[in-house]
């Protein structure tokens, strides 16, 4: 049973937008969001004003003075003048959240149209801001001072696995090296560089230890950007195709951490089964997957939490090939979190985009052979905030 069996209407994305990610010093948050709605806007073949409702993912959390932003998007036109906007957050998946905000207004019927923007700009920040404001995403270091920031608690997260599993320092750097290699051809990607996997296996003083087990290269970048996108419940005779959304999933974990299992991420995999069971799919069915690699060992416990392996057996997926660009499940093709970089809030949109992409053709260097359907996967703290989407093409 698929999303239109259930609601009896459509969900379509029937046009996006997208800047580039990086230090993008010569953009204001005002900017990026103006850039990317009226990108979007012009691809769904619409008039600013047949828009109904604007959901802005944003995190901020301190990392610029700004606290009130719902109305930028209204700097587009005129025409969006006393449209309804709304500001989501929840922590690095406020753009997902957004997206699914839009999708029940358009399920619920207060909406035929619906523009999804998910922006940050945190490079402006000093690293101790940026730090302090991450960390206010996680129940026991909240406000508390730490040198390692969210790359320690995700380190905590790979120790865990370790001690059950065995060392995973050289399949993270694989992740690595793979996400590298694939963001050269994302032209939205903050860092296109192929570094091989001897560099990101090895600590340097070019790819020093952050928190161990992980290094440098098995963080994402602090990043600016912004990624839009046009919910509709018909096709808007855009300038591409529609992509259909088959299925949606959310769930969220208990925050202490005393109350999860580490390497379980039992409400990401509830969020998984959620959105594909909605769909109507499997695993099986899908031909590729943009997940939430905010660090190398993220993206190793989604091929388990996604079922691809075994808890454990995560290593398998990078070892044989799985989720390289040519095999049985593409993962994080646009380059991740990790190579295309991660402005918190706009994340989530940015991979409803690129898959989006994808699904009609218009990938460019990043482009797939003929996909038909997709999961999209993106959390927020340490797998507390769990979204999962699944796109078709029509």
């Amino acid at each position: 049973m698929s999303l239109k069996d259930q609601f009896g209407k459509d969900v379509l994305l029937t046009g996006w937008g997208h800047s580039r990610f990086g230090k993008l010093t010569e953009e204001t948050l005002e900017s990026l969001i103006v850039q990317v709605a009226t990108e979007a806007i012009a691809n769904a073949g619409i008039e600013p004003g047949q828009i109904d409702e604007v959901y802005l993912g944003q995190f901020n959390s301190g990392m610029m003075p700004l606290a009130f932003p719902s109305s930028l998007a209204l700097q587009v036109s005129e025409q969006l003048a006393n449209v309804p906007s709304t500001r989501v957050e929840n922590a690095c998946a406020s753009g997902s959240a957004a997206f699914q905000q839009g999708t029940k207004s358009l399920l619920a019927g207060t909406a035929r149209t619906v523009l999804v923007i998910g922006a940050e700009k945190m490079t402006q920040a000093g690293a101790d801001v940026v730090g302090a404001a991450l960390l206010g995403a996680d129940y026991d270091m909240a406000g508390k001072p730490s040198t390692t920031g969210f790359t320690g608690l995700f380190a905590e997260v790979a120790k865990h696995y370790e001690k059950r599993y065995g060392t995973v320092s050289d399949v993270l750097g694989s992740i690595a090296a793979k996400n590298h290699r694939n963001g050269v051809d994302n032209p939205y990607a903050q860092l296109r560089k192929d570094l091989g996997e001897e560099f990101c296996r090895t600590v340097s003083d070019k790819n020093p230890m952050v928190a161990d087990p992980l290094r440098r290269t098995d963080c994402s970048p602090v990043s600016d950007g912004a990624a839009a996108v046009v919910l509709s419940v018909a096709p808007t005779g855009g300038a591409t195709a529609p992509v259909r959304l088959a299925g949606f999933g959310q769930a969220n974990d208990f925050f202490p951490a005393e109350r999860r299992d580490p390497t379980a991420f039992a409400a990401t995999r509830a969020s998984w089964q959620r959105a594909l069971g909605m769909a109507g799919v499997g695993l099986e069915d899908l031909d590729f997957a943009e997940v939430h690699d905010c660090f190398t060992i993220a993206e190793l416990l989604m091929y388990e939490v996604m079922g691809l392996t075994e808890p454990g057996q995560g290593s398998r997926a990078i070892e044989e090939g799985w989720v390289f660009k040519d095999g049985k499940l593409p993962v994080n093709v646009s380059g991740g979190l990790k190579a295309k970089g991660h402005p918190v809030g706009a994340t989530g949109v940015s991979q409803h985009v690129i898959a989006a992409m994808q699904l009609t053709g218009t990938a460019g260097d990043m482009q797939l052979a003929a996909p038909r359907r997709a999961a999209v996967q993106n959390m927020g703290g340490v797998g507390i905030a769990n979204y999962v989407s699944v796109l078709e093409a029509v």
